[in-house]
Order: structure tokens, then sequence, then C-alpha cells
């Protein structure tokens, strides 16, 4: 991914002015070049550019449900952190600030136990589900009562390479029964490109950025440590975003961040939210999973999708 350094006065002032958008409080972060926002500043809510799922409109900045369960991509300790914060008072909450963050739509997956609370808490959250088979999308519809379904991306890179794509297939018709939208979620962008040039009846797709599920040759030849089995290649989000760009339906890109391998400062962030907005389509959005024990990430996250993903 490239680097969006703040070489010159004018293109500081500008980040400066960004950063009073979003007011963030002021906190001490750990690298001294993280942008710090008074906490005075006024908040701008509920002017997130938007874009249309079929009938919906949603922000273009989506709130990601791996934090909530503890799929955190960076080990076990962080893992058992973000399952012990989350509680469903805690999931619930967040998801709240970020509706008032002007923040629509939430991605959930196999967790439901904070879909009722949200939903008594006044929220008008817009939600699409992943499920990996056709016998969860009865249970998720009366669980979540989503405005879509979507087939798990790592189950979908699996049964792709396995020769049985008809599986996938077979779900998307079944959640089209069903009167609501059909996603397919990947890894690897040629099955992205499959599903589009076979004109499946798909209505959006999740993308993500980092070709996790490819089968490594010789991994260990590698001159890098992988956390855990994951390989974040830097040149993938280039790979994957010229797809998105070719797929006349709408994508959501999603490990924008690398799973926290782009979030050493805000600089940093800033930057991958640049990158993302600027090379998918307008009518595409992006997913993001937001850990608030450390830092306001939704004000933050809120504030560089309302600069960088204003439609043009």
């Amino acid at each position: 991914m490239e680097n969006y350094p703040i070489l010159d006065r004018r293109d500081f002032i500008r980040k400066v002015s960004l950063a009073a958008s979003i007011g963030i409080a002021g906190i001490d972060l750990p690298d001294r070049n993280s942008i710090l926002i008074p906490s005075s500043t006024p908040r701008n809510q509920n002017l997130l550019p938007e874009i249309s799922l079929g009938k919906h409109k949603i922000s273009r900045l989506i709130c990601g449900s791996n934090p909530f369960l503890g799929y955190s991509y960076l080990g076990q300790h962080t893992d058992k952190q973000m399952k012990e914060y989350f509680t469903p008072e805690r999931a619930s909450d967040l998801l709240i600030k970020c509706e008032q963050a002007g923040i629509t739509a939430h991605q959930s997956s196999s967790r439901f136990d904070y879909m009722d609370l949200l939903r008594q808490k006044g929220s008008g959250m817009k939600i699409f589900t992943l499920l990996s088979d056709k016998e969860g999308i009865k249970p998720a519809i009366e669980a979540v009562k989503p405005i879509g379904l979507v087939h798990h991306g790592g189950v979908t890179d699996r049964l792709f390479a396995e020769g049985k794509a008809d599986v996938v297939h077979d779900f998307v018709k079944a959640v089209k029964d069903q009167g609501i939208l059909a996603g397919v979620s990947a890894h690897n962008p040629d099955v992205i490109k499959r599903i589009a040039d076979e004109g499946w009846e798909v209505d959006f797709f999740m993308c993500c950025f980092y070709y996790l599920t490819r089968k490594m040759e010789h991994p260990e030849l590698l001159p890098a440590l992988p956390v855990g089995s994951y390989h974040f290649m830097k040149d993938d989000p280039k790979t994957m975003t010229s797809v998105m760009r070719q797929v006349k339906k709408p994508c959501l890109g999603f490990k924008i961040l690398g799973a926290g391998r782009l979030c050493s400062n805000q600089n940093e962030v800033m930057a991958a939210f640049r990158f993302a907005f600027e090379n998918i389509k307008p009518t595409d959005g992006v997913i993001v999973g937001m850990f608030p024990w450390y830092f306001d990430e939704v004000t933050a996250n809120s504030g560089y999708a309302r600069e960088y993903g204003k439609l043009k």
C-alpha cells in the first residue's frame, strides 16, 4: 500500500482541518505523529456519504463484527481481550455510538446476543449477516431481521478451490427466495471476478483487501514473521480494488486496515482510508471493525470516511 506523508504546509493544514472536524478527544497516543484533536470541537453527525444496497441507503462506512467475536488476527491475547470487552451491552453501545456518528449499517456474523438489546435502545441500524451454509438462513433472519445475508468469505474460497462453487450459488438462490439481499464474501479476487462474469443473482460483494486464504508453497521462505498463519501481502489491496472497480455490483471492502497492521498511528489509519476510497467505485463502501477500548475509533473513522468517502 502506498504511503501518503504530510510533506507541505497546505497538505498539513488540510489534515489538521480534518482532525478538527471529527472531534476526537485529545488522547495521548504512543506515537508522537498521531493526530491529537481538541475535545471542544463540535461534531458533524449524520453527514457520511451514502451508497445503495438494493433499495436500502447505507453509509459508505460500515461497522464490522470481528472484534465482537474476538477475531483480532493479532494473536490469542488480543482475541481474549476483545471477547471479554464486548459484552452484549458494550456491543450494542458501540453500534449506537456508530449511528450517532453517521454510520448506519453493521455487518454481523455468528453472534446475535446483542441484537435485541440494540433494538431496545431504539437503533435503526441496517444489518447484513455472514453465514456459511443454507441451514442458517431462516434462524438468522428470525434473530437479526437483516436487509441481506452474505456467504462467508473463508468458506466461499474453500468451496471454490474444491470445485464446489455450486454450493455457494445455491446459498445465493436460497437467500433471494427469502426476499432479501444476497451477497458473497471472498478473499480471493478471482472468485469475485468469476461470480460477476457468470452473472450470479448477487446483489453485492464483500471483498477482502488481503488474499488471506491463498495457498503458499513455501511460506517459510518469506522474509517476515507472520502473525499466526496469516500473511498480509503488501500489494494485495491494489489487486482486490482493481477487481472491485471492474465489478458492476456494489462491493464492500474489508480489512482495509490490515487487521490492525496499519494502525500504528492515526496518519497511517488516515492513509489507509484514503487509499481505500480513492481506489474503489463511488457505489462501493468499506467495512471496518472497531475496538474503542484504547481510542475513540468510531469518531476518528467516521471522520476519515466523511473526508475521503465524499462522492464526486
